[in-house]
């Protein structure tokens, strides 16, 4: 455990961008989302955790509202909040190194998930099961607990997770770093543990996690972490929506829940299969798979049998493409019933709502990942099959209201029954903080009576509530659905 503090004698220099520096469209334009647009008084590009622990305290001091940025991914309008004045964008802290003091493997959280497989692979042969997407900045993954295409094998990145390192504000509003580690004789192991499943912006900045597998030891880097698949075979093949009604519409979706709920164990022949399911609108004209296997030289049999189970008697694909190459959320605990399904034929072919943009998204998950104890980290959702998920996107504004219309109408009609939302329970397991949704917390979007917080953090949230207390006791680190303390 170490930490370090500044004080109002000690400035510590970063890159500040004010709204008249060509940069700073560069960062506040950094979002995945584009629904929501950040217009802060000034943005902080920071190299160092020193730097970090200046700019927060600056930010403090001045009673200007904060806000951080890694990869710009977030689904919500966290970091574009209209009281937002500053963006500490740690983007520029990309290094990746083995930190031999602590037996680890350190990452910056401004390191993307492509740039930390790549160095990853190329430095000691290993591999964390991050995200699918390269893109997406590590700061804010990790935190939520972060799964991918490796998942079903490997687990969360989360569970890999050794220490984290945290920029944090007391109750004098004095910011300081500070390093937790899942060690049993940490005093600051709460931290640890808030991190691997709490989510961002809801404790402090963070600068730098470090990743070493359960139980591995020795000073070796290459033994710390799972070792990289010799290879991987990606594979994408596609239906016809005009080959496809209403019966073979049922029963593929039916096969694929039935495939997913037989193999969902971390024993399963089919846990290096990672698939997503991309029930796209009719206007769109295809309903696609796609996904990832790393079974090596079976992994053509592989997907040929998850292909095969999933066409039985709906059909099988017309085009399948293979490439072998070196190295709105719900989680469902069961298929989707046969009304939910019939509720996604409608949506996706109705054409009362002309929505080109929309899909229904179904990614494997399970395996591994519930194989760890509900209380071993803060990621709550260890029993989970599937993730679902609702999309829509557009790029004229003028289309905005039909999309979103179209979208929470969806959602809500496929979980009437729990009032709109996945409720907890032998059915549903809430749902990932990592795609946070604030409609969630809308009483009139959300009528089942179960507050948002219980849908993404379930039994943990006391001890998140008591963590937050602690480490962030002037709420400096907020958005619209932060921690909130008890």
């Amino acid at each position: 455990m170490s930490t370090r503090q500044t004080t109002d004698d000690t400035r510590i220099e970063s890159i500040k961008i004010g709204p008249d520096d060509p940069r700073y469209l560069t960062v506040v334009g950094k979002r995945f989302n584009k629904l929501f647009r950040a217009s802060p008084d000034y943005v902080r590009l920071v190299s160092s955790t020193d730097e970090v622990v200046a700019a927060v305290a600056e930010a403090v001091r001045e009673g200007r509202r904060l806000a951080v940025t890694s990869g710009g991914h977030c689904l919500e309008g966290f970091v574009s909040d209209p009281e937002v004045r500053v963006i500490i964008d740690v983007s520029p802290m990309k290094r990746v190194y083995y930190d031999a003091a602590r037996g680890a493997v350190a990452v910056e959280a401004g390191a993307t998930v492509g740039e930390t497989f790549r160095a990853l692979f190329e430095t000691w042969g290993g591999v964390i099961p991050l995200g699918e997407y390269p893109e997406i900045g590590m700061g804010g993954h990790v935190v939520g607990g972060a799964f991918g295409f490796l998942c079903r094998e490997l687990g969360l990145a989360a569970d890999y997770l050794y220490a984290v390192e945290v920029v944090t504000v007391d109750e004098r509003g004095q910011a300081s770093s500070v390093v937790a580690t899942r060690d049993t004789s940490d005093p600051h192991r709460d931290l640890w543990w808030a991190h691997t499943g709490g989510g961002g912006g809801n404790f402090g900045v963070v600068t730098r996690y470090w990743f070493r597998s359960p139980g591995a030891s020795g000073e070796d880097p290459a033994r710390l972490l799972p070792p990289a698949p010799q290879s991987i075979t990606t594979f994408k093949a596609e239906w016809s929506w005009g080959d496809i009604d209403q019966p073979s519409f049922l029963r593929l979706l039916r096969n694929h829940g039935t495939w997913c709920e037989r193999n969902n164990g971390a024993d399963s022949p089919y846990a290096s299969l990672w698939t997503l399911f991309e029930l796209h609108r009719k206007q769109f004209g295809k309903i696609i798979i796609r996904g990832v296997s790393t079974a090596g030289a079976a992994a053509e049999r592989q997907v040929d049998d998850h292909l095969a189970a999933l066409g039985e008697g709906a059909g099988a694909p017309q085009a399948k493409e293979l490439a072998r190459m070196s190295v709105k959320d719900a989680l469902l605990k069961k298929p989707l019933t046969d009304r939910q399904m019939g509720v996604a034929y409608d949506y996706l072919t109705r054409n009362d709502h002309d929505v080109m943009g929309g899909m229904l998204g179904l990614a494997t998950y399970g395996g591994r990942i519930n194989t760890v104890a509900l209380d071993a980290t803060a990621s709550a959702q260890r029993d989970a099959i599937l993730d679902l998920a609702c999309n829509t996107g557009w790029l004229d504004p003028r289309v905005e209201a039909k999309n979103l219309t179209w979208v929470r109408a969806f959602y809500r009609d496929l979980f009437v029954e729990s009032g709109g939302v996945p409720v907890p329970g032998e059915t549903y397991d809430g749902a990932l903080i990592n795609h946070p949704d604030a409609d969630l917390a809308d009483s009139r979007l959300n009528t089942s009576g179960v507050a948002w917080h219980t849908l993404y953090y379930k039994a943990s949230y006391p001890r998140l509530q008591r963590i937050k207390a602690r480490w962030d006791p002037r709420n400096v680190f907020r958005h619209a659905l932060s921690i909130r303390a008890e």
